[in-house]
């Protein structure tokens, strides 16, 4: 399943993942309030469709055998519809756009009377209204074309000045919102929905032999938001199980791509420092910024990992280099203390060198040892120096009769992107190794690409042996310890072209010691 997922997911940047649960947090009060106006517009739509199907229950019932004015009703049969028949109950009301009018008023004293055959329709009809108000809990009320109501309290007034009357008097079923002032508010979380205190007003004419010859209107408060939600817990408790899952699937997944990962690097670095081996973590799910980080880290690791062991094979080195000549200063004046008295001036002059010629390699142990930690420290900067004068320099102050500096000045002609005095240093040490081993001359050989300069130093000494290739960088190597050598030129030379950037590489050579320098052009 792992591998699955990791093969499925996608390496996204850590802020795209952020953003994304953000998003979707913030989104999450709009979609509820969305679903919440949409469920409650449901709610309504569904309280008049049941007012209409009411409506038009009682309208068409009333209508069977009414007689107004001679008026009967058809006696031809209805077109029955089929079977089945999916169409839904068409509604109007929508809480966003439905204006809402206010309560609707009592009907008012009329000096009409109500029509006798409606009158007697009503007096007929009184039971069958009575049982489905008991069981809708809808008001329901009669009126004849006049619009008089014929049952219920108010029978004898006039309710034709109500613009969905006039509407149904005219032959059009209409459904309106009003206020409903008798309504209070028994919850304290009621101000959440809209349409706790409206009533809807359903107006559907009687039409009898073509005529309308009456009218029903019929009233109920829309199906409470709270009450509809009690009714359908079943399925708000499953979307809130739904969201609950969601936000523990998200937790999980920021958990495995980023909080994980983070621990796991935590513990890493815990262990490098304990100095154990640190392994960087291999996350499942994969982020750019954590593989970015793991990437760094595992770098880090393996560069002090390098430099732990070049320290510890440093210091084993050092210790090898002083224990010979401070060896020979302690067996020395042990000696001169024992037997000072007793030894001839000869004897005593020859050890008296000796120690001497220890200290003085001593001396230059440590301040080859200065300049290395200094070549170390050296870090990039805006330094830089004309090549062609410090070749130039150098060659005139190196050239005798014995030994010559070789090259081309256009070759050398380049303003490059190190310290003038690091540089000096860098060619002296090249030069000075190339008499050490016999060479009569030098030659500078320059080759420019876009960016950098190229310098071939070559000498025509004995060369390098094969065996001592590998290692002629390493601290302290050196095949010249007798001639008074330390083994750290070539080291300082690498350290302080490194350090601005450059690189310095012994070239493969059957018969010359070839040296590689590559530096930059400084483009301050």
């Amino acid at each position: 399943m792992r591998r699955f997922a990791a093969a499925l997911w996608p390496v996204m940047r850590l802020r795209t993942i952020m953003f994304a649960l953000l998003l979707v947090v913030a989104g999450l009060p709009g979609v509820a309030a969305i679903g919440l106006r949409v469920y409650e517009n449901a709610l309504v739509r569904r309280t008049e469709a049941e007012l209409i199907a009411q409506g038009s229950a009682l309208a068409a019932s009333t209508a069977l055998g009414f007689r107004a004015d001679g008026v009967q009703t058809d006696e031809g049969q209805p077109t029955e519809p089929s079977d089945y028949d999916d169409r839904a109950i068409s509604t109007s009301i929508d809480l966003r756009s439905s204006a809402v009018l206010g309560e609707r008023p009592d009907p008012v004293p009329t000096s009409l009377r109500p029509d006798p055959a409606a009158l007697a329709m009503a007096r007929a009809w009184t039971p069958v209204v009575n049982q489905t108000k008991q069981a809708t809990l809808a008001s329901i009320l009669l009126l004849d074309r006049q619009g008089i109501v014929l049952n219920g309290r108010d029978a004898g007034r006039s309710l034709a000045a109500l613009p969905e009357v006039r509407a149904a008097l005219a032959g059009r079923s209409i459904t309106t919102l009003r206020h409903n002032g008798a309504y209070t508010h028994p919850y304290p979380l009621e101000w959440i929905s809209r349409a706790t205190d409206i009533r809807l007003h359903h107006a559907r004419p009687i039409i009898a032999g073509g005529q309308v010859v009456g009218v029903v209107l019929v009233s109920r408060s829309p199906r409470a938001l709270f009450r509809g939600m009690y009714e359908d817990r079943g399925k708000i408790a499953a979307g809130t199980a739904a969201i609950f899952l969601f936000l523990v699937l998200m937790t999980a997944l920021l958990g495995r791509t980023i909080v994980r990962p983070i621990e796991a690097l935590s513990q890493a670095t815990r262990a490098l420092a304990e100095g154990r081996q640190a392994d960087p973590p291999q996350p499942t799910l994969r982020v750019q910024e954590i593989d970015s980080l793991i990437r760094d880290f595992a770098t880090m690791a393996s560069a002090i990992e390098a430099r732990s062991h070049y320290l510890r094979d440093f210091a084993a080195a050092l210790a090898h280099e002083f224990k010979t000549p401070l060896a020979g200063l302690t067996g020395g004046i042990e000696l001169l203390q024992d037997h000072g008295d007793t030894m001839s001036a000869e004897e005593r002059t020859r050890f008296l060198a000796n120690m001497a010629s220890d200290t003085q390699r001593l001396s230059r142990l440590i301040s080859r040892l200065l300049d290395l930690a200094k070549a170390d420290m050296q870090r990039p900067s805006d330094a830089a120096c004309d090549l062609q004068d410090v070749v130039v320099r150098l060659a005139d102050g190196l050239g005798s009769p014995g030994f010559r500096v070789v090259f081309n000045q256009s070759e050398v002609t380049a303003r490059v992107a190190i310290d003038g005095a690091a540089l000096e240093t860098v060619l002296m040490i090249l030069f000075d190794n190339a008499k050490a081993a016999g060479a009569s001359e030098v030659s500078l050989k320059g080759m420019r690409s876009a960016t950098s300069l190229e310098l071939a130093v070559i000498d025509n000494g004995n060369g390098i042996a094969p065996s001592d290739r590998a290692r002629i960088f390493e601290p302290f190597f050196t095949s010249k310890r007798a001639q008074g050598g330390t083994g750290l030129g070539l080291p300082i030379a690498r350290a302080l072209v490194n350090g601005h950037g450059g690189q310095l590489e012994l070239v493969n050579s059957q018969q010359r010691t070839q040296f590689r320098l590559v530096l930059g052009f400084f483009s301050g």
